[in-house]
């Protein structure tokens, strides 16, 4: 175990250093300006980390979002969740969909190391002294399936890679492609991964931040910031050439500064199937698509231990609230688009090597 967490010590700072987006070819999905970052650290308070085993036939991981640096069960954050298309295992959906919060970190992983995230969180929570009487945790776990490169049935992710993830945490520059939870996904038939983005809205609309991150295993009929890709190359879902029927998952993660609730955070995460729309995606019937959003808005923290029947909280009017919309879209294309672009090339269990999507076939679509 602690040479796979080593491999991913060493290979954290070059996958940041060394990866593609979708801008270093020369294309600037949407509208809006991104953040400094342009990925979902952009928002204030909010931590990404990631553990990658990748050995041989392990190569899985674990990717954990952090809406802010304190006790988040103490201080729960407005959340919502959507579901695109159920076929998938995410934990914690009832509870979020009922109180509207989020009460742990986000973890995602594969399909079948859900359980593994659970104990991490649930560990990761009573490490707080002041939870030493808490005796029920609600705790977000996202999954895709990655058993076509990755030895899914090995169960390689334990609950202290889930805490290692949470432990390294860090604002800044995200780590995408072949990183974490995105480490063993495919997505259009290409190496996907994880990708994120973000949209800092204009002052008269907000001045507001959205951030996406996204981990990738999907199909459809690729779309490039409106090239059509896949259909040029007919190479897309149920196409002779890549004898690929779509399935697979997507989870979207989105974060805003915004002071919104669960109602207008699903209405957010509703957004976000459009922005999977727009790169061709077509959530098919073995497609696992959740969107889960939460807002870092401080005014609007849920206390644990409440000191007063009533809150007072501070929220954006729903005739306001489409420019949001409109930055998750974009947020949401250009994050799966940056896990497909910084994505590296690896074999899948059978040997074939799984391509990564070429930059000189974008270029090439461009100039016509």
């Amino acid at each position: 175990m602690r040479k796979l967490l080593l491999f991913f010590f060493l290979g954290s700072s070059f996958a940041i250093q060394a990866q593609n987006r979708i801008r270093d070819w020369g294309l600037q999905p949407g509208i809006l300006p991104t953040g400094k970052w342009n990925a979902i650290t952009d928002v204030k308070g909010v931590k990404i980390g990631h553990v990658t085993l990748s050995k041989d036939s392990v190569q899985t991981g674990v990717t954990a979002i952090l809406p802010h640096s304190g006790n988040l069960f103490q201080q729960k954050v407005p959340a919502a969740i959507y579901i695109g298309n159920g076929f998938g295992k995410l934990a914690g959906y009832s509870q979020v969909k009922e109180l509207g919060n989020i009460e742990t970190p986000i973890i995602l992983t594969n399909t079948l190391s859900v359980a593994a995230g659970l104990e991490g969180l649930i560990r990761h929570t009573f490490s707080y002294p002041e939870n030493k009487n808490v005796a029920s945790v609600n705790g977000v776990v996202g999954e895709t399936n990655d058993g076509q490169i990755n030895d899914i049935r090995g169960l390689h992710v334990k609950p202290e890679h889930v805490l290692a993830a949470i432990q390294k945490a860090d604002t800044g520059k995200v780590a995408e492609g072949n990183v974490g939870a995105g480490t063993g996904t495919i997505g259009f038939g290409y190496k996907a991964g994880i990708g994120t983005s973000s949209r800092k809205l204009p002052e008269a609309l907000g001045g507001y931040t959205v951030g996406v991150i996204v981990q990738t295993n999907f199909g459809g009929v690729l779309m490039v910031d409106g090239l059509p890709v896949g259909e040029h190359l007919k190479q897309h879902v149920f196409s002779n050439v890549l004898n690929d029927s779509g399935d697979g998952s997507c989870m979207i993660v989105i974060a805003t500064d915004a002071p919104v609730d669960a109602r207008n955070l699903e209405r957010m995460a509703k957004r976000a199937m459009l922005g999977l729309a727009r790169t061709g995606g077509i959530a098919t019937n073995g497609s696992g698509d959740y969107v889960i959003a939460f807002s870092t808005y401080e005014g609007n923290r849920i206390q644990h231990n409440i000191e007063q029947p009533t809150a007072a909280n501070t929220l954006l009017s729903n005739e306001v609230i489409s420019p949001l919309f409109l930055a998750t879209v974009e947020a949401t294309e250009e994050a799966i688009l940056n896990s497909l672009t910084a994505a590296k090339p690896v074999k899948d269990r059978r040997g074939r090597t799984v391509p990564v999507l070429d930059a000189a076939i974008i270029k090439k679509l461009m100039k016509k």
